[in-house]
């Protein structure tokens, strides 16, 4: 799933950081490398916080399929998403020494747009292979781990909050889950997730290994 992610990074970059001369083309993987694990231990933090709730949140609206609170504009309102445009700000200005002004440009151009695709992809039903299992899952080390008992599904849990599955709850506590539950499940294994990181590696490490 991170190479999925890498990928659609790399094609919102392709104006705003591969064609930008603000950009050093020697840095031009790096950076957009960078953008990647911006976005991924975003979503990381927030879960090891016990914040499922916001990312699902997030992911309810659909992208640029959404109404008047959708799309760019309604994600560039998203506190997560601002924590991740500054988080990446600063890495451009201070790793890349890029002029803060052109550093502002790149982000709030390319975090969005690149979550933007992400929702997108994921709230396609015709997408597969890109799921919110999928994506949690990378996240909290493991393939699908990220579904609960008896074949609970966060995809299907998504869809009920889109219209795009057969819903049979009704807000958070139908269904026959508890989305309580859930969030501590999610967020122990997020947090399992850092301490095995920290022995080295990494998000940065695998995300380097897309980079052709």
């Amino acid at each position: 799933m991170l190479d999925q992610i890498f990928n659609i990074v790399k094609q919102f970059g392709q104006d705003t950081v591969v064609d930008n001369p603000d950009v050093p083309n020697e840095h031009n993987n790096e950076v957009l490398a960078d953008a990647t694990k911006t976005i991924t231990s975003g979503f990381q933090n927030v879960l090891a916080g016990g914040g499922f709730q916001n990312i699902l949140d997030l992911f309810k609206g659909g992208g640029s399929n959404a109404g008047s609170g959708g799309g760019i504009s309604g994600l560039l309102k998203n506190p997560m998403v601002t924590m991740m445009v500054g988080y990446f700000i600063s890495k451009l200005v201070g790793k890349y020494k890029m002029a803060p002004a052109s550093a502002s440009n790149v982000a709030n151009s390319l975090i969005p747009n690149a979550l933007n695709g992400i929702i997108n992809q994921t709230n396609d039903p015709n997408n597969a292979g890109f799921t919110l299992d999928g994506l949690i899952g990378s996240l909290t080390g493991g393939q699908q781990e990220a579904s609960g008992s008896g074949g609970f599904s966060l995809q299907n849990l998504l869809e009920q909050f889109t219209g795009g599955g057969n819903a049979d709850a009704g807000g958070n506590s139908g269904g026959g889950f508890d989305l309580q539950d859930i969030i501590g499940g999610l967020t122990q294994k997020a947090q399992g997730s850092f301490e095995n990181q920290s022995g080295g590696g990494g998000l940065m490490d695998l995300i380097k290994g897309f980079i052709k």
